[in-house]
């Protein structure tokens, strides 16, 4: 597997766990545990976009990996 399946693998890995991050939050009855869940969500989309600027890094370094 090539570094760029790897890391866009790491991304759907990454959305996956927004959502259930973000079923925990609206299904929770403890407020704190819903600020937890939804702070959690927070840091997984930051890292998210961040692999996704390495995902186009990635393409724009390699042209054998453009779509």
């Amino acid at each position: 597997m090539t570094i760029i399946s790897n890391v866009k693998q790491c991304v759907a890995t990454i959305k996956g766990i927004e959502a259930q991050l973000s079923s925990l939050a609206l299904n929770s009855q403890d407020p704190e545990a819903q600020r937890t869940f939804h702070e959690t969500m927070s840091m997984m989309n930051d890292i998210k976009k961040d692999l996704q600027v390495r995902v186009n890094e990635l393409v724009f370094e390699e042209p054998q990996y453009k779509s």
